[in-house]
Parts: C-alpha cells; structure tokens; sequence
C-alpha cells in the first residue's frame, strides 16, 4: 500500500493464566471488529511470561474458545508470519536486547528492593499498586558496569511531575502524571522475565501493531509504555481502551468469574451469537 495510508494491524494478546471470560471476549471481538472494518492485519500472540500462572491447555484453549466465538487471525503461533515466533517466551533474547537498549542510554537502573520493602516505605497506605518512592532510587548512573539483566530487579526511572497523554480511540485525551499516577517500573524482574511493560512494547513495535485495543485498567501501563516508546526512538501506535465488563452487582470480571467463562458459557448451551450479543451489553444480567 504505497503512498496511503499504512496498513492497519491490530492484535489479540490473551496471558493463559486462565481460561478466557466475557470481559476477554468483549476486548477480544473489539480488536477482531476494528481490524476487519480497517480492511487490516490481525494478529494472535501468547503472553506465557509468568511461569508460575501460565498453562499450555490455557494457551490451546483460548484459541479453541476464540475461534468458536468467530474470530480469526492472519498471525500468530498456530499459523506463523513474518513476525514470528508470536509467543512470548520464545522471544526472551529479543527481550534481553531490548533491555540492553535501555541500559545504554542510562534509562533504567538496578532495584534490589522488595514490594515488601516499597510498601514500608510507603507514609500512607495504597490500595491500588504502590507508587515507588522516589528516595529509594539510586544515584544517577547506577548499575551502568552491568553486562546482563540478570539477579536483579530493573526499574525505568519515569520523570518526575511529567503529564503523559495521549489520545484514546474512545476516550478521547487521556493524561497521566510520572510520578503522582505512576512511579519508577519494573522492566526486567530478577527471575530473569522481561516486565509485561517492556515485552508488550517490544513485540508491538517489532510486530508494526498500528493500534493497540485493550481494557481501559490498562491506562496507566499505555503511559509507562510511552516513556519506553520515546526512551528507545519508536513511534508508538494508536490506543483504543475498551470499558470494563461488569457482572450484575456492578463488580468488574475477574479470572475468577468461572461462570462467565467462555467454557462454562459453551457447556450450559450458550451458542456463540448470544455470547457476541452479551459482549455489548454494559452489564452482565442476573439469571
């Protein structure tokens, strides 16, 4: 497509800690909707970076659930691509590049502390994630003799009373602020993982994703991954936040909504047609 606008390409990143509900089936369908109607390129990757959560029958049975509810892809680990491998942790070498580009234009530094040892630093309590206290930082330069992520935590040092915004394909202008919403983030864990900010920026910058659709609890991380976007030089895509689905008590889905996981809803003789129809309601209903 020379000359026009570039092609669009979206992407369906499911982590297969579980199996997939409504609310993964709402953002799911958005992003599928969003690329046909662009005429684009729609991709499948695995987000399998937590050893301890992630299971392979999550993984086949979230593609199994996704192609029964009506969605296809032209990528992805099933069915390979330019891009490939489109699974997560077959890509830890591309990660650990990553993480030395960073490294060496003195963005990110070494954190030996705890969440623990954050949240006693803490003078008020947080119910959401804590903000990491700027006085645990280490001086300028720190960690700079280093050859390799490992044994560490690794954290970007975000600047401090900043406004992050962007535009929102549904919200509109959408701000945050370095150090008030957000503070210093992990980018590599000591357990020799890349953070899910670093993996998803990396593999949508090196997979030409134009637009991004995901949940709108995702907000915060779309200003962390910008400051990694301008940090490395790359363009960062456009962003389409999707609203949370709510169960009837107004409460949001969670992986633990057995009930309204795709599933059970495909065992109790739900067709796949009603579940498209539940994915555009703003509220689940009582039975």
């Amino acid at each position: 497509m020379s000359g026009g606008a570039p092609l669009y390409r979206g992407r369906l990143a499911p982590t297969p800690s579980s199996y997939l509900h409504l609310g993964h089936a709402r953002t799911f369908w958005t992003a599928f909707e969003r690329a046909r109607t662009s005429g684009g390129v729609l991709i499948y990757r695995n987000e399998d970076l937590d050893p301890d959560r992630c299971r392979p029958d999550f993984a086949a049975a979230a593609m199994e659930d996704l192609v029964w509810l009506g969605i296809t892809w032209q990528e992805g680990p099933d069915i390979g691509g330019p891009f490939a491998p489109y699974t997560q942790s077959e890509r830890l070498e591309f990660y650990r590049e990553i993480w030395r580009c960073l490294h060496l234009v003195g963005a990110i530094y070494p954190s030996p502390h705890s969440r623990k040892d954050v949240q006693e630093a803490l003078v008020a309590p947080h119910d959401a994630e804590p903000i990491f206290p700027p006085h645990l930082r280490p001086p300028l330069g720190a960690g700079r003799e280093s050859h390799s992520p490992d044994g560490v935590n690794w954290r970007f040092r975000v600047p401090d009373g900043e406004t992050i915004a962007f535009t929102d394909g549904r919200l509109g202008r959408t701000e945050r602020v370095a150090g008030r919403d957000f503070g210093d983030f992990l980018v590599w864990r000591k357990d020799g993982f890349p953070s899910y900010e670093l993996a998803v920026t990396a593999d949508d910058h090196a997979m030409q994703i134009t637009e991004v659709v995901r949940g709108e609890d995702l907000l915060t991380s779309t200003a962390r991954q910008l400051l990694l976007y301008r940090a490395l030089g790359w363009p960062s895509p456009a962003f389409y936040h999707c609203p949370l689905m709510t169960d009837a008590a107004g409460q949001r889905l969670a992986k633990r909504s057995d009930a309204l996981a795709l599933r059970t809803l495909r065992a109790t003789g739900r067709t796949a047609e009603e579940v498209r129809r539940l994915c555009i309601t703003p509220r689940i209903p009582r039975d």
